[in-house]
């Protein structure tokens, strides 16, 4: 939980100092949408993905009317789908039990943000981020997870989107995410590393400062 909060107030206080060298440079914004999300092994091999969603916000510093620094702060819902449970009966005997598993994080996006196009409203995304697990339950009993689980993650982003501008400092964008996570959800795994994934569709309004 410190590390959360310490990495929380780095965000913010970065933003600030940010603001405060050039007035103009800077974008904020809200974004959301609908994500696919999955585990897989080192193998290739993965879990049946569910739907799930993501929202938060993010903010861009801009270097150029190419290139920019974003950052967000994003409520991930991840996990994955079709998974198991076992369970005992009354008679000691061992029952699995189909269930779903739901993982929510609060991630933190650092990413290389690159424009293009003539005019600038097509954007590049490429980075890293970090997500702190806030809880995890397996669907069929309702069942708290979080305890075998690793409590930070830690991966690869990467994404495409567009900018729609409503007025000079009022634009909407729609734009496609990757995450590709590197570090074990399972806090004692003796197996192969099993990693989260997760793909995005958000839709968002950005607002110059």
């Amino acid at each position: 939980m410190k590390k959360l909060l310490a990495c929380i107030v780095f965000a913010f206080i970065g933003i600030s100092q940010l603001q405060a060298q050039e007035n103009g440079t800077i974008e904020v914004g809200a974004i959301g949408g609908v994500s696919f999300v999955t585990v897989s092994d080192i193998q290739g091999n993965s879990a049946s993905a569910r739907v799930s969603f993501n929202f938060g916000a993010s903010g861009e510093y801009y270097f150029s009317d190419r290139w920019g620094i974003k950052a967000g702060l994003i409520y991930d819902s991840k996990g994955w789908k079709d998974g198991f449970i076992n369970s005992l009966d009354p008679a000691g005997n061992s029952i699995r039990t189909d269930a779903d598993f739901k993982l929510n994080y609060l991630t933190i996006p650092v990413m290389a943000n690159w424009h293009f196009g003539s005019t600038r409203k097509w954007y590049l995304n490429f980075g890293g981020y970090a997500g702190f697990l806030l809880n995890a339950e397996e669907t069929a009993f309702g069942t708290d997870v979080k305890e075998g689980l690793t409590s930070t993650d830690f991966g690869l982003a990467l994404g495409i989107g567009y900018k729609f501008p409503i007025t000079d400092n009022i634009k909407l964008t729609i734009e496609y995410q990757e995450q590709f996570g590197l570090i074990d959800t399972f806090e004692n795994n003796t197996g192969d590393a099993v990693t989260n994934r997760r793909s995005s569709f958000n839709v968002g309004a950005l607002f110059n400062l």
